[in-house]
């Protein structure tokens, strides 16, 4: 006679009172993302075709679409290279006032993105600290184009930063005194050992700048001057549609804008997902 042995199910959750909290996080989902964005995306798509071509396809829409989509992409390119110098500042040295530092790298994330935007006006004015200084040699920030990405490169910063300082602290100091003892230089150490690992939490901080900066609205408004095929970001275009109860216009834009950022967002996650397994292999 034999002895059947019981093992555990292979439907057995690994982790106790899965079920319940996957069924909480997919109700707060729901009823924060999910439902909002199915209203936006039913209530536009009563629209016709043409009227929904004509709404979007306008020279004010599109050129609003411009300006916001190629200043979020400098601010964030910029924050890219910038953040991993600052994260990597912070993790490896120290020195006076690096917690100071270390701080301040969260204030964007304190402060009321209006108050960000006056700090910034008042700073980067002609006025101002820096617009004194700027205006002689014939360099406007504020009220243009390039006061946006100023405040999109502020904002955008800890997502660059707090994403790749954990990365860089847990980086295997071996892997180095390796590198280095068979002769490869401090460059040769980093693009090829190092640099590959940060990578993937690089794009993810890019990422999540990039995402932060396209639905920017408090900091911009008060820095630009928010004149129409200048300095007129799109989330300010849609809030003047629904000043002027041109709700149709407004939704359209806001799906255009949704699917614009979703595209975007997937094509960086993909590249992150391939990053990971390059590392991998």
């Amino acid at each position: 006679m034999g002895i059947r042995i019981f093992g555990p199910k292979k439907n057995r959750a690994k982790l106790p009172g899965f079920g319940l909290t996957l069924g909480l996080s997919m109700l707060y989902m729901t009823i924060l993302i999910f439902i909002p964005l199915s209203a936006l995306i039913l209530y536009s798509a009563k629209l016709p075709i043409k009227e929904f071509w004509a709404l979007i396809s306008d020279e004010r829409v599109v050129t609003a679409f411009k300006i916001s989509f190629s200043s979020t992409f400098y601010a964030a390119v910029f924050n890219f290279f910038f953040g991993l110098i600052l994260a990597w500042v912070l993790t490896r040295y120290n020195f006076f006032g690096k917690r100071v530092l270390d701080a301040l790298i969260d204030l964007p994330f304190a402060i009321p993105t209006a108050v960000a935007g006056i700090s910034l006006a008042t700073l980067f004015s002609k006025n101002g600290i820096l617009g004194v200084f700027l205006h002689k040699f014939g360099i406007e920030i504020a009220y243009s184009k390039a006061g946006i990405v100023i405040a999109l490169i502020f904002i955008g910063l800890p997502f660059v930063v707090r994403t790749v300082q954990p990365v860089i602290q847990e980086l295997d100091k071996e892997l180095e005194e390796a590198a280095s003892s068979l002769g490869a230089n401090f460059y040769q150490i980093f693009f090829r050992v190092l640099f590959p690992a940060i990578f993937p939490a690089l794009l993810t901080g890019f990422a999540l700048a990039f995402a932060r900066g396209l639905g920017e609205y408090g900091s911009i408004i008060f820095i630009s001057s928010n004149m129409p095929y200048e300095t007129e970001i799109v989330p300010l275009l849609i809030v003047k549609k629904l000043l002027q109860f041109d709700y149709r216009g407004a939704s359209a834009i806001g799906v255009t804008m949704l699917v614009c950022a979703f595209v975007l967002l997937l094509l960086i996650n993909l590249l992150q997902s391939f990053a990971r397994r390059r590392k991998i292999n």
